[in-house]
């Protein structure tokens, strides 16, 4: 004997299906916001790779180009990691004019994706962190 499932129970098995499914997950916690920024930057021409911490609106110089983090998010601990970062990159040209080479999120879990390539130096986003030894920058 042939079973026949009709339509208009097939959907509502893939729903309870997927209730049962969510019912069991909990929510994802909110996205930390942290004041400091880690990237690493890479020298081509010397072939050093450096950490470096820059705060929230802070502008840190590397090289030939100027970094500065708006914002950079974590999960907590108990989360897979994920940590992002909005990131500006400006370029000093040798004609010392300033052009944005880069606008957007840095991701620190796929670095090759989301970094600066720039002919001389490299920037990638490697962590962001509640505090930094580095002195926080005064406000005017």
């Amino acid at each position: 004997m042939t079973r026949f499932i009709s339509r208009r129970r097939g959907p509502a098995l893939v729903a309870a299906a997927l209730a049962s499914l969510l019912a069991g997950t909990s929510a994802h916690a909110e996205r930390i916001t942290n004041p400091v920024a880690e990237f690493a930057g890479l020298d081509k021409i010397t072939g050093r790779i450096i950490t470096f911490d820059v705060y929230m609106d802070e502008t840190v110089q590397f090289g030939a180009l100027q970094v500065t983090p708006r914002a950079c998010y974590s999960r907590p601990a108990t989360e897979q990691p994920q940590t992002d970062a909005f990131v500006e990159v400006d370029e000093i040209t040798l004609n010392r004019k300033v052009r944005r080479i880069f606008s957007g999120w840095m991701f620190a879990d796929s670095p090759g994706l989301h970094a600066v390539d720039h002919a001389v130096y490299d920037v990638w986003l490697a962590n962001c962190k509640t505090s930094s030894t580095v002195a926080q920058p005064s406000k005017p």
